[in-house]
């Protein structure tokens, strides 16, 4: 009886599914991806032993080596309505799209009447930007309305997130506003004193002091 020969061929691994993978991937993180918005100034914050991490909910107030003042709230919607009180209050226009355009961007740093020409430059030159920080003078206290109205737009925000987790019927956990101060090392401590003043005559007593970031916020009361 003849002996039936084997075929020897080597074996094959078809990639196709494994490439149709990787482009899958690719796909995915390309579209949930988020750009990431340059901050205006750069801020080199001294060490701490603290351990507290700042919370999400958070009005941010920076400070540069020079003491120059910026300003932050790192939700959306309540930085576009904060921009809306702050126009009413100086009797400035916003357009929506550049509401839209101030929701998605990070820390200011210039007076109200510079941030619409702010606002409309593009992201490369805004970047190249000398911010001369928000005034916060007894004249001209510009930083506090920032504040206040940013406190008061927060609260509206909260308010509506609750009501309509009632509607759906779902659980609403509320994490209050904090506030924070970040100052660059280098500061020079009135600068940092002046700010504090500006919380305590608004009534705000209570923020985060922000140090080394891998350490966390130092808080005062």
């Amino acid at each position: 009886m003849a002996e039936v020969q084997s075929s020897k061929g080597s074996p094959t691994l078809d990639m196709t599914p494994m490439v149709d993978l990787a482009f899958l991937l690719v796909t995915f993180f390309m579209l949930t991806a988020t750009s990431r918005v340059t901050e205006p100034v750069v801020v080199d914050t001294p060490s701490s032993t603290a351990d507290k991490l700042l919370p999400k909910n958070v009005i941010l107030i920076s400070i540069d080596e020079k003491g120059k003042t910026f300003y932050n709230i790192n939700n959306s919607d309540v930085r576009k309505k904060t921009l809306q009180k702050m126009a009413l209050q100086y009797k400035l226009t916003f357009s929506e799209k550049e509401l839209v355009t101030f929701g998605g961007m990070t820390s200011i740093g210039v007076p109200i009447a510079q941030l619409k020409q702010y606002i409309n430059l593009p992201d490369a030159e805004r970047v190249k930007i000398k911010s001369p920080g928000i005034p916060h003078d007894s004249l001209n206290n510009e930083l506090a309305n920032w504040i206040q109205f940013g406190r008061i737009e927060a609260a509206k925000q909260a308010k509506t997130e609750e009501e309509r987790a009632k509607t759906l019927g779902r659980d609403f956990k509320y994490e209050p506003l904090r506030f924070a101060i970040k100052a660059d090392g280098k500061a020079n401590y009135i600068a940092v004193k002046e700010i504090i003043k500006v919380f305590t005559d608004i009534e705000i007593y209570r923020f985060n002091l922000i140090t080394d970031l891998e350490q966390g916020p130092a808080e005062v009361k």
